[in-house]
């Protein structure tokens, strides 16, 4: 039970992505409907389930953890599950615990966050208009997440803004986004819309805006060179000769990244999704209560999963249909 982790196209799944709640204060129009029926609370794992989850998978040799949801800060009493944590990376096992968040709830957790160990967040952010962020987020407030972004950069977290590349609606701000980022050192990746859960009326083929064509757009506006650098993730990287600022790319549908795949995603209620784009799952949370005073069946269950993991996804909008979707929304897997 010590071996590496090992899927069966030789890549170490060293990352684990958690969903600690399919709850958010937005309904983002490419991650939510508007009128979100959400799991019973009782199907959720306990953070002391969570914990026992997480620290089986740090001692077969996960490095990363990322913290998602829906948006992880809003579940109760959350900061407990990170301070727990907080003894993988005192011991050296856990090289990282970080999250992803919309930063409304920044001002509140930054601090504790950063006394727990994390010292990086990825906060999304696609629009720095008040009313377009109210639009896309529905129920969003900017200056709460503004005010958020504020409160992480003075508790000492890096941030990372995650700006979702939208036709008609975030095309013409990409200079003014990158020059906030620039002005305030911090780095920006855009990530292509996923075909993912059923929005209503929202089209993902209007929504799809290339990433080709993003990077197009900044050759109109800056000299931009290429990196070699890859950090374990789907970004690929340029440089800004004008600012020196690295921006990235997530680009799941017009440059499939899944030769270098090493993560899985555990949801809120114990399913493991060996791949963002495909459907298959394995329940983890029965294996894990099945025996309280054992982690047998449920590192069992652990690798009899990483032993299904596909070569990759198939995302397509090439057809001019979003080929590929999947049924669960994306606060479900938590990104």
């Amino acid at each position: 039970m010590t071996a590496p982790l090992i899927d069966p196209f030789a890549r170490a799944i060293t990352y684990l992505r958690v969903s600690v709640t399919d709850r958010c204060d937005f309904r983002c129009v490419y991650c939510m409907s508007e009128n979100m029926t959400f799991l019973p609370k009782k199907e959720l794992l306990t953070l002391e389930e969570l914990d026992r989850m997480c620290s089986t998978f740090v001692r077969m040799g996960v490095e990363k953890l990322r913290i998602t949801g829906g948006e992880p800060l809003v579940r109760r009493d959350i900061m407990t599950f990170f301070r727990s944590m907080t003894r993988h990376l005192d011991s050296g096992a856990l090289k990282e615990l970080t999250l992803t968040t919309n930063g409304s709830q920044l001002s509140r957790f930054a601090d504790q966050l950063y006394d727990a160990g994390v010292r990086r967040v990825n906060i999304s952010l696609d629009t720095l208009d008040e009313q377009k962020f109210a639009d896309v987020t529905r129920w969003g407030r900017l200056p709460q997440v503004l005010k958020g972004i504020d409160a992480a950069q003075k508790a000492g977290l890096r941030v990372k803004i995650n700006a979702v590349a939208l036709k008609g609606f975030n095309e013409e701000e990409l200079p003014t986004i990158t020059n906030w980022c620039a002005e305030r050192d911090m780095d920006l990746t855009w990530i292509e819309v996923m075909p993912m859960g059923d929005i209503g009326n929202e089209d993902r083929l209007d929504q799809y805006w290339s990433l080709k064509d993003v990077r197009a757009t900044y050759a109109d506006h800056y000299t931009v060179t290429d990196l070699a650098e890859r950090t374990g993730g789907p970004a690929r990287y340029v440089r800004l000769e004008e600012t020196g600022q690295k921006i990235g790319f997530i680009t799941p549908l017009s440059h499939n990244f899944c030769e270098s795949c090493n993560r899985v995603r555990l949801t809120c209620t114990g399913e493991l999704y060996m791949c963002l784009g495909q459907e298959d799952m394995a329940d983890l949370r029965g294996p894990l209560r099945e025996d309280p005073d054992s982690e047998e069946p449920l590192e069992a269950a652990i690798r009899k999963a990483i032993h299904l993991k596909p070569k990759g996804h198939d995302f397509d909008y090439s057809r001019q249909r979003a080929d590929g979707q999947m049924s669960r929304h994306m606060s479900h897997t938590g990104g």
